[in-house]
């Protein structure tokens, strides 16, 4: 089976929502611009093993960038951000949490396409190329974005 390689999640890391059994690889780097492209090799590396075909790696890749560039932009630069990928037989998981700022999503809308800015597309885009995504965030503890990809 494709992964067998990686760690099996053994609970030392404070992450929900995992089982039993799953593969995961946990990073935490720094919230600067030059790591994002390591978060974006690891997740290409994973989906490859997965069996994902080459436009759905871009797609997870693109996904999983849109979410550090968010970190980058958005925490402090002394800080680090942690990411877990998990791997099942037929899905990826993807994990980006941070300790930053974090954000009202009372507040969030979706972005005009027809009048576009340079903020607010992040999340828009994420969902767009993932299957399943969940946003948590609050001013006290950061923002987590979990990004889900099954195998067609």
């Amino acid at each position: 089976m494709k992964g067998d390689n990686m760690g099996t999640y053994q609970g030392k890391v404070e992450f929900e929502g995992l089982s039993q059994g799953q593969k995961c690889i946990d990073l935490s780097i720094p919230a600067i611009p030059e790591y994002v492209s390591v978060v974006r090799l690891t997740a290409s590396v994973i989906a490859n093993r997965i069996g994902f075909d080459f436009e759905e790696i871009e797609d997870i890749k693109v996904a999983v960038s849109e979410a550090c560039n968010n970190v980058v932009v958005h925490s402090k630069k002394e800080d680090n951000f942690d990411i877990r990928f998990i791997s099942e037989s037929e899905r990826i998981g993807i994990t980006v949490k941070d300790n930053g700022n974090g954000f009202d999503l009372a507040e969030y809308t979706s972005p005009d396409l027809k009048n576009p800015s340079d903020h607010g597309l992040g999340i828009f885009v994420i969902k767009s190329l993932m299957d399943r995504v969940e946003v948590n965030s609050s001013k006290e503890s950061g923002t987590e974005i979990k990004m889900y990809k099954n195998l067609l």
